[in-house]
């Protein structure tokens, strides 16, 4: 065969193999202690920094959007290729990328060249929901990894924390995501902290006006403005809502007290299209557990079409072997 067909060939093998289907079962047979391991390493960062498994958490959103959810913000930078870690929406904001590398070096000693990076993310997502308080899903598995990332990619489809609900229903609508999807999705930020960089232009000239958001209860502005006075280190964090630790519907419960830390949180609750979720939320943390779970399943179908693999670094490609593919 002539090695140019060659490598044909073996690209539709990889490119297929991310079309294949998604299930809960799928390392059943080739690693079937996979979860427990995943789970048993998020209880360990938890233990150790509370704030690394909501970290870790909010890599499924940075890495789904961006191409499908193939590990792809992973990766580091080559000097050929400039990766997903240093885009606008993730410098100095993404956090705890050790974690998933321990995570995926007990995964290589019991399994080796089985369990992909991306799924690793999927996993690692529903156990920080899981492991503060809320709630369990399985979650459905056999995704490949990447063999680029596309820095660009993530500049241009990433949202920042000045967005507001209208910019966010139309990018959600893109991936099929609903507003309810929308709203239940953002509730992931009921755990962990945020920058005082992502919140400045609100405490001090909202929209250019030299004043800060009407939108933020006064005293909880107050608060803020003493956490982040105008000479601040950008990187001091804040709580993103009253019981950081636990995932829970406080979250939804502080916006509708005017006291959400980031303008992309508040303006869930001015906006007419999202509010009502936000006040279903608020009252009824069993219908926003339910709505998340669909909603983090549905942002996990997200698939890429481009080649693959399964690293044996979630933060390089293998090189020019493919170690694992596999057909739909």
């Amino acid at each position: 065969m002539h090695p140019l067909f060659a490598v044909v060939l073996l690209t539709l093998h990889i490119t297929m193999a991310t079309a294949a289907q998604l299930r809960p079962d799928f390392y059943l047979e080739t690693c079937p202690e996979a979860e427990f391991i995943v789970r048993d390493v998020m209880k360990k960062a938890l233990i150790r920094e509370p704030r690394s498994v909501a970290s870790v958490m909010r890599f499924q959103f940075h890495d789904c959007f961006v191409n499908g959810c193939d590990a792809s913000m992973l990766l580091d930078d080559t000097p050929t290729m400039l990766g997903e870690k240093e885009a606008l929406s993730n410098v100095n904001s993404l956090r705890s990328f050790e974690v998933i590398d321990g995570v995926k070096e007990a995964l290589e000693r019991a399994c080796p060249g089985v369990v992909s990076c991306a799924d690793i993310i999927i996993m690692a997502a529903r156990d920080a929901v899981a492991l503060t308080g809320g709630p369990d899903w399985e979650v459905r598995l056999g995704r490949l990894d990447s063999l680029t990332a596309r820095q660009e990619d993530s500049n241009e489809i990433m949202p920042s924390p000045r967005s507001n609900a209208s910019l966010l229903i139309d990018l959600f609508g893109k991936y099929n995501l609903s507003v309810k999807d929308l709203v239940a999705l953002s509730g992931t930020h009921s755990i962990g902290q945020g920058r005082c960089f992502s919140i400045m232009y609100r405490l001090y000239n909202q929209s250019g006006t030299g004043r800060p958001d009407p939108a933020i209860e006064p005293k909880f502005r107050e608060k803020l403005q003493k956490l982040c006075p105008p000479n601040v280190d950008q990187n001091v964090t804040g709580d993103l809502d009253a019981t950081p630790r636990l995932f829970d519907n406080q979250y939804f419960k502080d916006l509708v007290a005017g006291r959400g830390f980031l303008n992309s949180d508040q303006t869930l609750f001015t906006f007419t299209q999202t509010r009502k979720f936000v006040e279903l939320f608020s009252k009824d943390e069993t219908a926003f557990f339910k709505a998340l779970v669909e909603g983090m399943l549905k942002m996990g179908d997200l698939q890429s079409n481009r080649p693959g693999e399964i690293r044996r670094n979630c933060r390089a490609v293998n090189g020019r072997h493919v170690n694992t593919v596999w057909e739909s």
